[in-house]
């Protein structure tokens, strides 16, 4: 118990450090972009396509929502830590080595880019494994660390194109209208879609029993994150034309490949969760009866209802508790059944069945009669 409990103060510490520091750098840049108006307006602009964006991974989160503190700090890491180590890297290398602007924009940008995002999730793998349960918590926490890494990006180039520079002609209105077209309208999710991948490579190395898997999956997926990026970026630099190919050829199916996989994974997690919890039910770590309201999304919400309008708020939360402790032993005892458990496996095993225990006669299920304590 204890060991993950100073692990995840580590990685707390250690990424809260960093965004404090990050986010210093975020104030000066913005105070440097140009006129406080126009970053104003620029950060509005900025702040449209986030709202969707977060709603689309939170709903993909619904089975076993991650902690919101780690999805918080997944968001701030982009937007703070990535894109400022990105740009002093970027910058370094520019002045010490002489890249030029295709060359920055082709290649080192997305070598640097995907390499600072997906050190978040490297952290995550690192000092809390045991919160990414397989491919579909990959994405999300590549996705919140894609949407903070485009939020303050948009910014820069909004603000950029208002002041018509970096040749984004003409300026003005008509400069921040078409960068805001194509940057937060067509392609919002390029960021969170290229370090995708990254987390797809983390969710398979930590669901494989093999150390080779567990070492090529994160290399593989920050490849590929690279090479679409690199080719998403050096299209924008052969004019509009190879820009709309690539949208179409590559990036609109890439996308969709994207959402059909997420998708599929989340459908998947009911499955696996059934067959967990199932097992776990058979051990008689909980009632058998219980499953049907823990593995559908509907019956939990219906449950939650039942339990608030029959013994007040203090059932809806143990209502909540225990489903939450529930579904977190089932993703467990799951990872436990394959083989690739963390090593703390029976301390958050306990941890998870007390909650269980704590919770369970302070509720009752539709159709069940209340528990007397």
């Amino acid at each position: 118990m204890g060991s993950h409990r100073h692990e995840g103060v580590a990685f707390t510490v250690v990424v809260t450090v960093a965004v404090g520091l990050g986010a210093v750098a975020v104030l000066v840049l913005l105070a440097l972009s140009g006129a406080p108006s126009i970053t104003l307006l620029a950060t509005v602009l900025a702040a449209l396509p986030v709202g969707p964006a977060l709603a689309a991974y939170l709903w993909l989160d619904r089975y076993e929502p991650e902690p919101r503190t780690l999805l918080l700090l997944g968001l701030l890491w982009g937007a703070c830590v990535a894109t400022v180590a990105a740009l002093v890297v970027q910058g370094l290398g520019g002045f010490l080595v002489g890249f030029t602007s295709t060359m920055s924009l082709a290649v080192v940008a997305p070598i640097t880019e995907e390499a600072f995002k997906g050190l978040f999730l490297l952290l995550l793998l690192w000092w809390r494994r045991a919160e990414v349960d397989g491919i579909l918590d990959g994405i999300v926490y590549a996705g919140m660390v894609g949407i903070g890494f485009a939020f303050f990006e948009n910014i820069l180039y909004l603000a950029a194109a208002y002041d018509g520079a970096d040749g984004m002609a003409p300026g003005g209105i008509a400069g921040i209208t078409s960068t805001f077209v194509v940057r937060c309208l067509f392609s919002p999710f390029a960021h969170p879609l290229f370090t995708t991948f990254i987390g797809i490579g983390i969710g398979i190395a930590v669901t494989s029993r093999s150390t080779g898997v567990r070492i090529v999956a994160p290399l593989i997926g920050y490849l590929c994150a690279v090479l679409s990026h690199g080719i998403w970026n050096a299209s924008t630099v052969f004019g509009f034309g190879s820009f709309v190919v690539v949208y179409l050829v590559l990036m609109a199916p890439a996308f969709a490949g994207m959402i059909t996989l997420a998708v599929w994974a989340r459908n998947r997690e009911r499955e696996m969760l059934t067959d967990a919890l199932t097992d776990a039910a058979a051990r008689g770590l909980l009632p058998a009866t219980d499953i049907g309201w823990l593995v559908d999304l509907g019956a939990r919400r219906l449950a939650r209802e039942h339990a608030r309008a029959t013994g007040g708020v203090a059932a809806g939360r143990a209502m909540r508790d225990y489903q939450q402790a529930a579904v977190e032993l089932g993703y467990l005892h799951h990872r436990l059944l394959r083989g690739t458990a963390p090593g703390d496996w029976q301390s958050r095993g306990q941890e998870f069945l007390a909650r269980i225990q704590a919770s369970r006669p302070g509720f009752a299920f539709p159709g069940q009669v209340v528990p007397q304590r």
